[in-house]
């Protein structure tokens, strides 16, 4: 059979297990329950995978091998997210387990409404909900639609709708409707966690294809001599004097270039960022639905940090380095690569098998789309609960029947996919940089969740103005003419030339919203203390208090908890901040195993992550199951 046979069957046989799945949740669904949060019953396993699969979207598949290719292993830095995304989870997702059992909720509006007695934080999680999910989703539907134009080149299928971008976006959000809209999130995380398994056995395939292509291993490590001396930027971060490293001057901490380099600081941010995927309002409620917190650890722990982590740096780099070697014909013997751009690097990998492995070609198709699907479908899932629960039923209908629920919950999945299709079909290239404000927007949710699960003194008036500031700050910072507004007046202040475009000093938009969101929260919380009735400080305390009851550590244990956190500080300041520019080294006679150091350096605190991942969730059990049984206050959903 030719590519296009394998293709469809594929596809078709792929499409078909969703659709399955869509049709057994809608007849397991009953109660609202059931269908926002899978009555809280998903297990250990389908955790693991569909959690995983919905932090790791199709931006890792497609996206990141790509940046690779273009920019060099200053962006494999960016693999770091594997240990930054579930580090998020061990922080928040056990205490937000443990709220969910004892108050039965749904959805994380009704938590921070409930905990500091505002329905403004209803609304702002609405908000971020929305922008957090939009855009998130507009970036795997039109990815699949680029995807699949590319892929039917040739056929016959390249001259009909589907051989256009807009046909197969619209094809994929179809398949995804249908079974999100039917079957709800117990849908959704069965099939994630076929997702989870297609999106890395896909990876791991195209770093065998990309080595193969280069003529095997030794002589991946000959491009990367020759690569090392044809542009040394693409095996270190940046220290040429216009675009210096973090450590290099005065002007260490900020860089005053054209803020489009991957710096140090940069580097910190961007990881900041991808940390707002698990404290974005999908996965609280991804936290209520499970049946007990004991799959968090094995999630965030060998799942996410393990496996995908070494599947990132060791195949996505294959691809990238290994594209960018033929690229630059620094390969005897091998055949020039001809790739228009950095998203066209996956493609082209696939495309390479099409005369020898077609039915290889059609597999890759499917982890490609597994992939792009994995993250859309959860946040259309979580958004929609979102708005059912805190929108129609609190505001509009509070004796609102499960049904009712239900049926407006699928209504909402509807207008959420088309809102989706609208951003993705009309931004173009500018749907990657929305993707980028999305995850900066979910890291915004971070003050409330601390101040639920840890900081009793953060008052709500603190909290509610620290996130309209910090969504603000991430707005003004990620457009580009707000931004070089915002740098001139810094550098005014601090006597710098800082008009630098979309990254004021080459901080993250995330950085900037954090920042501002945090010192806001800190100032106004500090402000309203005296302020306070004792009524909402004794309401709030008592969920900390059963919080503590729940969390507290055995005493052979808390010996750990300071060397531990003093492990993690400095894993940030060596892996992701600072001073990860000692990984530098661009000259080959010096490299270790014949790789770049810069590439050993990543890979050493890869496994030093692992570890500090591991500490946190097992040895100081923040992502564990509870000693003793936690008492339900609410007799259901």
């Amino acid at each position: 059979m030719g590519n296009l046979a394998w293709l469809v069957l594929f596809t078709v046989g792929y499409w078909s297990y969703c659709i399955y799945w869509g049709w057994k949740g809608a007849r397991q669904t009953r109660t609202a329950s059931d269908y926002f949060i899978a009555n809280r019953s998903i297990g250990l396993w389908v955790f693991v995978l569909a959690a995983t699969a919905t932090s790791f979207s199709g931006w890792t598949f497609i996206g990141h091998p790509g940046s690779i290719y273009s920019t060099g292993l200053p962006y494999a830095f960016a693999s770091f997210y594997a240990i930054t995304i579930p580090l998020t989870g061990v922080i928040f997702l056990k205490r937000q387990w443990l709220l969910g059992r004892r108050y039965g909720y749904i959805t994380p509006g009704e938590m921070f409404s409930d905990y500091y007695g505002t329905d403004w934080m209803r609304f702002l999680t609405v908000l971020v909900a929305l922008v957090f999910s939009v855009p998130y989703l507009g970036i795997q539907l039109r990815a699949s639609g680029l995807l699949f134009s590319r892929l039917v080149q040739g056929t016959v299928l390249e001259h009909t709708s589907l051989g256009t971008v807009e046909g197969g976006a619209i094809l994929l959000s179809v398949v995804v409707f249908i079974y999100v809209a039917s079957g709800g999130l117990r849908s959704v995380a069965y099939v994630d966690s076929v997702q989870c398994i297609l999106l890395a056995l896909g990876i791991v395939i195209l770093g065998f294809v990309a080595l193969d292509l280069v003529g095997g291993w030794e002589s991946f490590k000959g491009g990367l001599a020759r690569l090392a001396e044809s542009d040394p930027e693409m095996i270190a971060i940046p220290t040429r004097p216009e675009s210096p490293s973090f450590l290099e001057r005065a002007g260490t901490l900020f860089w005053d270039g054209s803020g489009q380099s991957w710096t140090g600081m940069m580097i910190l941010t961007y990881m900041f960022a991808l940390m707002g995927i698990q404290s974005a309002p999908a996965f609280s409620m991804w936290a209520f639905a499970n049946r007990d917190p004991r799959s968090f650890a094995w999630q965030q722990v060998f799942a996410s940090s393990l496996a995908i982590g070494g599947i990132l740096f060791v195949f996505t780099a294959f691809q990238g380095l290994g594209g960018a070697m033929l690229e630059r014909g620094l390969l005897p013997g091998a055949e020039k690569l001809g790739v228009p751009g950095s998203d066209s690097l996956v493609p082209y990998l696939i495309t390479t098998l099409s005369e020898t492995y077609p039915w290889l070609v059609g597999l890759l198709c499917v982890c490609a789309l597994a992939a792009m699907q994995s993250t859309g479908a959860a946040y259309m899932s979580t958004a929609s609960g979102i708005i059912t629960r805190d929108l129609y039923r609190h505001f509009l209908n509070r004796d609102a029947s499960h049904r009712a629920q239900v049926l407006v919950g699928r209504v909402t999945v509807f207008f959420i996919v088309v809102l989706a299709l609208f951003v993705g079909l009309s931004s173009g290239d500018v749907i990657v940089l929305l993707g980028g404000a999305a995850v900066s927007y979910g890291l915004q949710m971070w003050p409330a969740l601390l101040g639920v699960c840890y900081i009793r003194w953060f008052t709500p008036k603190g909290v509610v103005v620290g996130l309209i500031v910090g969504v603000l700050a991430v707005s003004v910072t990620y457009i580009t003419e707000l931004g070089r507004a915002l740098s001139i007046v810094i550098g005014a202040v601090i006597g710098l030339d800082v008009d630098i475009g979309r990254y004021p000093l080459t901080i993250h938009s995330a950085g900037w919203g954090i920042f501002c969101n945090l010192a806001a929260c800190v100032v106004v919380s500090a402000l309203t203390q005296p302020r306070e009735e004792a009524a909402g400080r004794s309401h709030r305390f008592a969920f900390h208090d059963f919080l503590r009851s729940h969390t507290r550590l055995p005493e052979e244990r808390r010996k750990w908890k300071t060397p531990v956190w003093i492990l993690t500080v400095v894993w940030f300041l060596f892996a992701v901040g600072p001073f990860a520019v000692l990984g530098n080294e661009t000259d080959p006679t010096r490299w270790i195993f014949g790789i770049p150091t810069l590439w050993v350096w990543q890979l050493l605190w890869w496994l030093i992550g692992c570890v500090v991942i591991y500490l946190l969730a097992f040895k100081l059990q923040m992502s564990t199951a509870p000693e003793s049984e936690v008492e339900s206050l609410v007799d259901s959903d």
